[in-house]
C-alpha cells in the first residue's frame, strides 16, 4: 500500500463515517452523550479538507496529519482517542512510502497502544478496543500462517464484528456508559461499531 492508496481509504473512510453519522448517533444516544456519529463525522469532513495538503507527504506524515485533524475538530472521548491512534501509527511509519502487510500490522499495534494510553481500557470494558484487539490479532494470527494480505484484512474485519456483538453481552466500565450499569448490557458500543467500519474500508479498498 503506497501513499495514494492510503489517501483513497481515508476519503472512502469520511464518506462512510458521514453516511453512518446518524445510526452511530442512534447507537451512542443509548449508552453515551449521543454525539459520537456527530463528532467523528465532523473529525473526518476536516479529515477530508485536509487530504490534498498531504497526499503527496509519506504515509507517517499523512496518518500524523490525519490524528492532528481529528484531536483538533472533534469534541467527546472520540476525537483524542482516534486522534492518538492514527498519530501514533503515522510515528511509528515515520518517512514510509510503501506499507508491507507486517508494517500494517505494526501500525495497528500502535494506533491501539494509543487508544489505550489516551483512554486507560483494556479489552473487556466495552469500548472500541474490543472491536481493534480482536482485529489485530486476527490479523497478525493470518499473516503467520501465511496467508496474503487480503486473507489477513478479512480475518481482522470478521474478528472485528465478532468483537462489535462482544460489546452487546458485558458491562460497560468506562466511559459515559459506565453509569448505567447493568442497564448498558444489551447495547452495543459506538466506538467498537465505528472502530470495525473503518477496518471495513481498508478490506474494501485492499
Amino acid at each position: 500500500m503506497d501513499n495514494k492508496k492510503l489517501v483513497e481509504i481515508l476519503q472512502a473512510t469520511a464518506k462512510r463515517i458521514e453516511a453512518e453519522k446518524a445510526f452511530l448517533t442512534e447507537l451512542d444516544n443509548e449508552i453515551g452523550d449521543g454525539d459520537h456519529g456527530i463528532n467523528l463525522a465532523r473529525g473526518f469532513a476536516a479529515v477530508e479538507k485536509k487530504l490534498p495538503e498531504l497526499a503527496d507527504k509519506d504515509i507517517g506524515a499523512i496518518l500524523k496529519g490525519v490524528g492532528m485533524a481529528l484531536v483538533s475538530s472533534v469534541g467527546g472521548a472520540s476525537g483524542p482517542l482516534y486522534g492518538t491512534a492514527y498519530m501514533k501509527a503515522g510515528a511509528a511509519m515515520k518517512g514510509k512510502t510503501e506499507l508491507t502487510p507486517d508494517d500494517l500490522a505494526a501500525a495497528f499495534d500502535a494506533a491501539i497502544g494509543g487508544v489505550q494510553m489516551r483512554g486507560k481500557a483494556h479489552e473487556g470494558e466495552k469500548t472500541m478496543l474490543d472491536a481493534q484487539m480482536p482485529a489485530s490479532k486476527a490479523y497478525k494470527d493470518a499473516l503467520a500462517a501465511g496467508k496474503d494480505v487480503k486473507a489477513a484484512l478479512k480475518a481482522s474485519v470478521e474478528a472485528a464484528r465478532k468483537g462489535v456483538e462482544y460489546t452487546k453481552t458485558i458491562l460497560a466500565t468506562k466511559g459515559r456508559a459506565s453509569y448505567l450499569g447493568e442497564r448498558s448490557i444489551g447495547h452495543q458500543d459506538p466506538g467498537a461499531t465505528s472502530s470495525l467500519m473503518i477496518l471495513e474500508e481498508f478490506e474494501k479498498a485492499l
